[in-house]
């Protein structure tokens, strides 16, 4: 006897069979029904996995902060340290904006390491919200790197750089980024000018020199600091939508503060920023990401760097928030952020910003899209909001908590038997050449998102899925979460005659 797991893919040759009764609430019955699948199809668990949050520790940890002017290297020094190349890296200043962590470990030693914009002094509008950004880096953080380029030398914005740090008390190393061979260590000893003593030598782009830097910022750092890992503990909330919708203007609501670069110009976030916030007595980390243009491969340059960590936050978070822009109708590129969504397995909720902006004609037209073009997620809680005004922000938390429970839903195997036989009873599958596909027996296999694992004589169709998928809402739940069915079809055994 073969079998074979199959997801919406090739079908097998079905065989009639008895269906396994008696898998009601009555424990002993759900095991017996256990068992005699596990006669049929082999090795059965009903709790294979269940994705449950990951432990760790929670005490605080320390936090180095990179801060130096416009494209110095820091973002590049920022992957060589952590080991991968996750910070947005285009060679064009100004491409981090907002203060960005990343955890990091070097000889045991865990630490947050902040990536910080380019400091620079008499600059307005954005310019200067990313200078502010690189302040507060600082204030927060137990030391800092700063990063000056060797080839260059010292400049006025480095030593008015070093009077805010002197200002600031925390201890400091100077950086020499670019320092790629001899002659450029040579010419970086004129940085003793700075009054912060002996320069490391590094090569951000090459790692020459880099775990000599490790080694003594490491040494800086305390036992404890402020930072949080981001393993365990509060719940992982990705904020998503089109460049412009409001995502930084809604993390700096729930913040109650200027944590993010808000700007009218699209495209201000490249980086995801993490943000932890207390939401009525609970913690919650917030994941700002940037604004998903088009497709990852028709993108060019930092912007396809930033639908990449888009996609990894995403993949990260447990619930997703998809903003969406009320004033304006909805757009093909909504749907997809939110297809990349239940195609990540995330819970999710959607929220229509700008609300402030709509008139009552708009709000009409709106339901009309939302019921033409997110059919597919009448599921999704919905919240209607102004990030910038922050009317019913305070919505948001029970409708996250919704999500969330529904995404961790588990139905017990004796009680989903019985349902999947009563649906069987009141609405079989269709005839497929002359035969009837019967589900043998079902299980739930995994939590967030939920999984059931239906161990059937012969191919289900797509119609016979979604029928099963939308029954199993109505009956327990699964608000804010994708649910996702998988058949193990048995192929047809050969019988030997005697």
């Amino acid at each position: 006897m073969t079998d074979e797991w199959v997801a919406f893919g090739d079908e097998a040759d079905d065989v009639p069979d008895t269906e396994f009764d008696g898998a009601d609430d009555d424990p002993a019955a759900a095991d017996a029904a256990l068992a005699a699948a596990r006669l049929e199809f082999g090795d059965i668990d009903d709790d294979l996995v269940e994705l449950m949050r990951p432990g760790g520790e929670h005490s605080g940890l320390p936090v180095l902060a990179i801060v130096g002017r416009p494209n110095v290297g820091k973002s590049t020094l920022v992957n060589r340290m952590i080991g991968r190349r996750e910070a947005v890296v285009e060679d064009v200043p100004g491409v981090t904006r907002d203060r960005v962590s990343y955890e990091a470990e070097w000889n045991g030693r865990r630490f947050l390491l902040i990536d910080t914009g380019g400091w620079d002094r008499k600059v307005k509008g954005m310019a200067a919200q990313i200078a502010a950004q690189a302040e507060r880096a600082v204030n927060d953080a137990d030391a800092v790197l700063f990063v000056v380029d060797a080839k260059v030398g010292a400049t006025d914005t480095d030593e008015a750089v070093v009077e805010v740090l002197r200002r600031s008390g925390k201890p400091v190393l100077l950086v020499a980024n670019k320092a790629d061979d001899e002659a450029a260590e040579l010419e970086a000893t004129a940085l003793w000018s700075l009054g912060l003593g002996e320069p490391h030598c590094v090569s951000a782009l090459h790692g020459r020199g880099a775990g000599d830097l490790l080694d003594a910022a490491v040494a800086l750092l305390p036992e404890q600091g402020s930072g949080l890992s981001r393993h365990g503990g509060p719940r992982r909330v990705a904020l998503l939508g089109k460049p412009n919708v409001g995502k930084s203007s809604l993390l700096n609501a729930l913040a109650g503060g200027d944590r993010v670069v808000v700007d009218s110009v699209a495209g201000t976030t490249v980086d995801p920023v993490d943000e932890l916030i207390k939401l009525k007595g609970e913690w919650w980390w917030f994941v700002d990401t940037a604004g998903i243009r088009r497709r990852a491969r028709e993108a060019s340059g930092h912007e396809y760097y930033a639908t990449l960590r888009t996609q990894a936050a995403l993949d990260r978070a447990e619930v997703a928030v998809v903003l969406i822009d009320a004033s304006e109708p909805l757009s093909e590129q909504d749907t997809r952020i939110v297809s990349m969504v239940i195609e990540s397995g995330r819970a999710l909720v959607i929220a229509y910003n700008k609300w402030d902006l709509t008139d009552e004609e708009r709000r009409r037209y709106l339901e009309r899209e939302i019921e033409r073009d997110l059919v597919q997620v009448p599921w999704a809680p919905r919240v209607n909001i102004s990030a910038r005004t922050k009317r019913h922000v305070e919505k948001l938390t029970p409708a996250l908590e919704e999500a969330i429970a529904g995404w961790e839903t588990r139905v017990s195997t004796g009680r989903l038997n019985q349902f999947v036989k009563e649906l069987q009873d009141a609405n079989p599958h269709p005839l497929r050449g002359g035969r009837q596909p019967r589900i043998l027996f079902a299980a739930q296999v995994q939590v967030g998102p939920p999984t059931f694992a239906l161990f059937t004589t012969g191919f289900l169709e797509a119609g016979y899925r979604r029928f099963i998928e939308r029954r199993l809402r109505e009956e327990f739940g699964f608000v804010g979460t994708p649910i996702r069915i998988v058949m193990r079809v048995r192929e047809k055994r050969s019988r030997r005659r005697g």
